[in-house]
């Protein structure tokens, strides 16, 4: 045995294996943040809100909402359904419940930046009819993308590269992130945690 692998017996070896090799990715994209002089670097864990608030914009229909979603521990099922229909299909105005951990994904990334400026939405809810039309157009669209389920986004903030929203997200090791750079703007979901 090295000196440098410590044996943990009640430890899988691929857990071991994997936890080492999210711990080494997460350390890897707090390094590129502190190079690029970033201030999500030094961002502080804050205690837990007795409410979150949203601002977010829909880039594609001009709705805008800013309202507390969450509050004393609950979610507020009217700011809910405001969320949901500005999030909607604007190809056909469906609308789905979104994953409230979304909308907390977005609160933290919002933290973690220490922005208050709209979150524009690129793409919320997508119902099966949009993204099947998506796919003939991009082989980008997933065939079962979360987008139909309500639990991914892609967005972009005003004065903040899309770069540095990627790094914030990937820093918060939740969910997926991708990174388009041509098309500046991100995706966030509350599937497992994987990057491209």
């Amino acid at each position: 045995m090295n000196k440098s692998e410590i044996q943990i017996p009640f430890l899988d070896e691929s857990v071991a294996i994997s936890s080492r090799r999210k711990f080494l990715k997460q350390a890897a994209y707090g390094s590129f943040l502190a190079m690029a002089g970033s201030r999500i670097a030094s961002a502080s864990i804050r205690p837990y809100p007795s409410h979150k608030t949203l601002a977010l914009e829909n880039t594609n229909t001009g709705d805008k909402v800013k309202l507390t979603y969450f509050e004393q521990g609950n979610y507020v099922e009217d700011a809910l359904e405001e969320i949901n229909y500005l999030l909607r299909d604007y190809h056909n105005d469906a609308v789905h419940p979104i994953d409230t951990a979304l909308l907390d994904q977005l609160y933290d990334l919002k933290q973690t930046l220490g922005v208050s400026k709209p979150i524009h939405i690129i793409s919320g809810y997508r119902s099966p009819y949009t993204n099947a039309g998506l796919r003939k157009r991009s082989h980008a669209v997933a065939k079962h993308s979360l987008h139909m389920e309500g639990r991914a986004i892609d967005i972009r903030i005003s004065g903040v590269n899309s770069r540095t929203i990627r790094n914030a997200a990937l820093i918060m090791g939740r969910g997926g992130v991708g990174y388009y750079p041509r098309a500046d703007f991100v995706h966030l979901d509350t599937g497992e945690f994987r990057t491209w």
